[in-house]
């Protein structure tokens, strides 16, 4: 098999996809290495279904999520993503592993050399003039020795894991939705819905951990997605905390079950028709680079000369590390954040020369990590550092050596940013 590549990017999630993507189509020899057996992170083996975020640089993850879209009238969202990525992938002569994880890394003079990776087929060496970590947790980084972050200051504690499910068996006419901590919702009998929530969680009928029982329209009858269980104090990097981490989540899928179907109008036949097939992991490492984006650049909006992301949206959203709800207000909407920029120096790693970050393993901190991590917005640093990386092979320069103007245009930032 083919071992040698221009570029190499671990993980085949929103920023993965987004990068080579962008990277094949500019021309270069691109290969994704993924742990999973389909391509999608998050929008598949996570079982997210709303893309979360905004930016106005955006194309590639304005096609990715059309391309979804598109299907979603013939097949679930989930199954939608499925196909339509790997379409995408396929069509833009993407490289593809999947079911291979990365297992050692050769580093010499500030680049990386090779990569080993195991596969179905025993252990194999890749190498390539460039490489992009779109792991999530920052797997290439931290094995090529990259300074890694994880936590929040204080005490090191990460964002809470979940299982996302869905239900379906809802009475048509009971249309309610819960999206967030603030979304006041009247059951018609004198109830409350979030009140209910907040009741059970102290009276025990649901986990001390949840406090709010998130329901999403999927854009089917009588189904919602759920988002609500929740544990705390689990470092996803340890792989002993996994599997007992993926039963107490589906254990809470069975007390989130029976609190809705004891208490909500049109939801006594509910039953789960699928969740996801991995943990959903909001936090682990982040990869320190020439720049560590922070809360203060979120809340002043800031911009920067080198952006290759521009006004990112989305709040502060820190779930609580140690119980339920939102880190600094359990019942509140978490801080809102101005539009922001993402400079390039968050995506390259401190002290190497060929390789990117791209996602939420990017420099940041804990608090400004939980604003950039969603979908939309790792999609469009994908997509920078796809055409970064290609521009680098290009004119065999290192990563931080490329014309950023070249690269803005690229990517539809122009100069007054």
């Amino acid at each position: 098999m083919k071992t040698n590549y221009d570029l190499i990017i671990i993980g085949a999630g929103p920023a993965g996809i987004a990068a080579a993507l962008s990277a094949s189509r500019s021309g270069i020899d691109t290969l994704i290495v993924e742990r999973y057996g389909c391509v999608g992170g998050g929008m598949t083996s996570m079982y997210i279904r709303p893309f979360l975020g905004s930016v106005t640089n955006n194309n590639i993850g304005r096609e990715i999520e059309q391309s979804v879209n598109s299907y979603c009238n013939r097949m679930s969202h989930i199954e939608a993503a499925k196909y339509a990525l790997t379409k995408l992938l396929h069509d833009s002569n993407v490289n593809v592993l999947l079911q291979s994880s990365l297992a050692s890394v050769k580093v010499e003079n500030k680049r990386i050399r090779t990569i080993e990776v195991t596969t179905q087929s025993g252990n194999i060496e890749l190498t390539a003039k460039q490489f992009i970590d779109a792991s999530g947790d920052g797997a290439l980084a931290a094995m090529a020795g990259c300074e890694i972050k994880v936590g929040r200051l204080s005490d090191g504690l990460m964002q809470p894991t979940s299982i996302m499910f869905t239900i379906e068996g809802i009475e048509p006419w009971q249309q309610l939705t819960c999206q967030h901590e603030e979304h006041y919702q009247d059951l018609g009998d004198g109830r409350e819905y979030l009140d209910l929530c907040h009741k059970a969680c102290a009276s025990g009928e649901l986990p001390s951990t949840i406090n709010i029982v998130r329901l999403y329209n999927t854009g089917h009858t009588g189904e919602r997605m759920v988002n609500a269980t929740q544990l705390n104090k689990v470092n996803p990097l340890d792989p002993q905390n996994l599997f007992e981490s993926e039963y107490i989540l589906r254990e809470q899928i069975h007390a989130v079950v029976n609190f809705l179907k004891n208490n909500i109008p049109g939801m006594a036949n509910i039953r789960v028709n699928g969740s996801s097939t991995t943990l959903g992991i909001r936090e682990s490492r982040r990869v320190m680079g020439d720049y560590v984006l922070t809360e203060d650049d979120l809340i002043a909006g800031r911009k920067f000369d080198d952006a290759i992301v521009h006004d990112a949206c989305f709040s502060i959203d820190i779930h609580n590390p140690a119980g339920p709800g939102q880190s600094v207000d359990e019942e509140r909407c978490p801080k809102v954040a101005q539009p922001y920029d993402i400079p390039y120096r968050c995506l390259t790693p401190i002290g190497f020369d060929n390789l990117l970050v791209a996602g939420r393993c990017i420099s940041g901190t804990h608090e400004a990590h939980s604003s950039y991590r969603v979908m939309r917005i790792c999609m469009a640093m994908g997509d920078a550092a796809g055409h970064a990386a290609a521009l680098a092979v290009k004119s065999s320069n290192n990563t931080r050596d490329i014309d950023i103007k070249e690269l803005q245009k690229l990517i539809n930032i122009g100069n007054n940013n």
